[in-house]
C-alpha cells in the first residue's frame, strides 16, 4: 500500500464499512482536535468510543471513556490514533491483541509509523496515515466545499436533510478504485 497517496475509493470504502470507532487520545477539552472530530463523527452516526487513561470512567460527549482498547466491551471497527507517532507501535500492538481485530488503523494528521503500519497490514488490517477521517468524510461527501475548499469532488446530488444537518453522504466509488 502506498501511504503517500490514497485513492478516494479506499478512503470512502473504509468510512462506509466502519461503524464503531475507538479514538485513542480523545480529549474532554472542547478546543482539542480530537474533541471536535469525535463530535463530527458522532453526528454522522458512528459509534465513537473515547480512549484516554486520564479520563477513564468519565464521559466525553456523552460516551464512556476507557483507559485502553482492551477495556472496550464491544468490537471495534476502526482505531483512530490521536497520539504522537512514537506511541503508534504500542497502540497497534494493543489493537492486534483484540478479538475480533479491528478492520482499520487510522493515524491522524502528522501521525505516521511505517513499521507499525506494515505489522497491522500483515494481520489483514487496513491502514491510513497522516489523514483525518473528519476532513476525508467532508471532502468525499462534498461538505467541505460549503467552506469554500476545493475538495476535488464534483457532484450534482442534492443534500438530504437529516436530524440537525444536511449531508450528501459518502460517494460510492468505481470498483477499480482509481478515483
Amino acid at each position: 500500500m502506498n501511504h503517500d497517496n490514497y485513492y478516494n475509493a479506499y478512503i470512502s470504502g473504509i468510512l462506509q464499512s466502519v461503524k464503531t470507532i475507538a479514538v485513542v487520545g480523545a480529549s474532554a477539552n472542547e478546543v482539542r482536535p480530537s474533541f471536535f472530530v469525535m463530535r463530527y463523527l458522532l453526528g454522522k452516526g458512528y459509534d465513537v468510543i473515547p480512549v484516554n487513561p486520564g479520563q477513564a470512567g468519565k464521559p466525553i460527549l456523552g460516551q464512556m471513556t476507557y483507559a485502553r482498547l482492551a477495556d472496550i466491551p464491544v468490537a471495534i471497527d476502526m482505531v483512530d490514533i490521536f497520539r504522537a507517532s512514537d506511541a503508534v507501535p504500542g497502540i497497534v500492538e494493543e489493537a492486534l491483541a483484540l478479538d475480533p481485530l479491528p478492520k482499520v488503523i487510522w493515524m491522524q494528521l502528522t501521525v505516521r509509523h511505517d513499521e507499525a503500519a506494515a505489522r497491522a497490514e500483515a494481520a489483514g488490517i487496513k491502514v491510513v496515515m497522516n489523514r483525518c477521517p473528519k476532513i476525508e468524510y467532508a471532502r468525499l461527501s462534498g461538505e467541505i466545499g460549503w467552506n469554500g475548499v476545493n475538495s476535488g469532488v464534483l457532484s450534482s446530488r442534492k443534500p438530504v436533510m437529516r436530524t440537525g444537518f444536511q449531508s450528501y453522504g459518502l460517494r460510492t466509488e468505481p470498483e477499480d478504485g482509481k478515483s
